[in-house]
């Protein structure tokens, strides 16, 4: 297993931006397929995007597409999720999960961080 930890949220205005950082630790890194989850009060957590362990793959939530990127940094063990134009549905804690598969199930991934808040105001 690997430690992730995630920083960048915060409360930000209706079409705004945020870049959420995931630092992780541990040498297999670069071995690792990542994602970002999100989980909003009363709701289950859900799939945002997904990277492969190379970065040549990425994938989204219809819901995000077009308005957030996934990126990932093998030399800084770090991902990336760079949210533009957002919006007041947007608003949930935001985690970072590593796993052998590339996938949107959580149940495929056994390393998670602590979250971090993202507040979109209207």
């Amino acid at each position: 297993q690997v430690q992730l930890v995630e920083s960048g949220g915060g409360l930000v205005q209706a079409g705004g931006s945020l870049r959420l950082s995931c630092v992780t630790s541990g040498r297999t890194f670069s071995r690792y397929a990542l994602a970002w989850f999100r989980q909003a009060p009363g709701k289950e957590r859900e799939f945002v995007a997904g990277i492969s362990w190379s970065g040549g793959s990425t994938y989204y939530a219809d819901s995000v597409k077009g308005r957030f990127t996934i990126s990932r940094d093998n030399a800084k063990n770090t991902v990336y999720l760079q949210m533009n134009s957002l919006k007041p549905e947007d608003t949930a804690v935001y985690y970072c999960a590593a796993g052998w598969l590339a996938s949107r199930k959580s149940a495929d991934f056994g390393s998670w961080g602590q979250g971090t808040q993202v507040t979109v105001s209207s």
